[in-house]
């Protein structure tokens, strides 16, 4: 069974710089590792210090935990934040893709 989360963390103000270093490693660990079975997808909101992370893991959390440059990242992040990562556990409750 696949699980979905969504993760939303808030930066302070100071932390921009250091934080957008540290997820670009991760995704470039992401490319060079090519874990099977992992959709990970984050998004900076308008305000510029708000963060939503869209994942989707097919072989549970160990795929991103196995990452060294996930461990790093996260392990650094709270340090970084005025509100701190909260985890919530979607539930699809409808579903819509366009015919290619």
């Amino acid at each position: 069974m696949t699980a979905q989360v969504m993760i939303r963390w808030k930066l302070g103000p100071d932390a921009l710089e250091r934080h957008e270093g540290m997820l670009r490693t991760v995704y470039e660990e992401l490319d060079s590792a090519r874990p099977q079975g992992l959709r990970y997808d984050t998004y900076q909101l308008d305000d510029k210090v708000t963060f939503v992370s869209f994942v989707e893991m097919a072989d549970g959390p160990d795929v991103l935990g196995g990452l060294n440059a996930f461990q790093y990242y996260r392990a650094a992040l709270d340090a970084l934040c005025v509100e701190p990562p909260e985890v919530i556990v979607l539930h699809r409750a409808g579903e819509y893709a366009s015919p290619s």
